[in-house]
């Protein structure tokens, strides 16, 4: 069973999340630092996930709005990040629909990575040991990583962005994008192979 790195024993409190019991106190003061610990975050998942600039800072603006309309009605402090995603995932999807740059088909892995044996599909789903390498994904994404996240399927993107790059829980990810945490699983071993494939030369030039 996954558990939030924040909620960890001996762990201190997330920024964000000291920042959020502070505003839902009423301190006004808290307004700036907790934007500062959002808006970076927020603007690389709508880059990645919009695909394109203009879509992404609208997307941004509107769910950095968004969360200070509805701050109230954040019930859990601890949970800011996972209730922040999940706004910035549905004004993307809404975005997406209306976007003149949007696929008209999403491609799916099969037709990303063929590799066919016979007749059977023989992409095997990665252990959990096998993912890309974790301080390159929590680092500042580079132009190779950038690339290798964009080519895969939202689906499958969206959910290393969640897991890998934001280190939410399978369980917060799953809420916020509705699906089951079996598929969180799933996608996110799916989408890490992907990318193994993707970056496997400039994995191993990483110390």
């Amino acid at each position: 069973m996954d558990h939030h790195p924040d909620s960890a024993p001996g762990r201190p409190e997330a920024p964000e999340v000291a920042w959020a019991r502070r505003l839902l106190a009423g301190d006004p003061s808290a307004f700036t630092p907790f934007v500062e610990s959002f808006q970076a975050r927020i603007f690389q998942y709508t880059w990645l996930m919009c695909g394109q600039r203009e879509d992404a800072e609208e997307v941004a603006q509107e769910t950095l709005m968004r969360v200070f309309e509805s701050f109230d009605q954040l019930r859990d402090p601890a949970q800011v990040k996972a209730w922040v995603f999940r706004i910035a995932k549905n004004y993307c999807l809404m975005k997406r629909r209306k976007s003149v740059f949007a696929p008209a088909r999403e491609l799916s892995l099969d037709e990303l990575h063929p590799d066919h044996d016979g007749d059977g599909f023989t992409l095997q789903v990665a252990d959990e040991g096998e993912r890309p390498d974790a301080a390159v994904l929590r680092g500042e994404l580079g132009e190779r990583l950038e690339t290798a996240l964009r080519a895969l399927p939202d689906t499958y993107r969206s959910v290393v962005l969640l897991r890998d790059v934001e280190e939410l829980s399978t369980a917060e990810t799953a809420s916020i994008l509705d699906i089951s945490e079996d598929n969180v699983k799933q996608r996110l071993h799916r989408g890490r192979l992907a990318l193994r494939r993707e970056l496997a030369g400039y994995l191993e030039a990483v110390p």
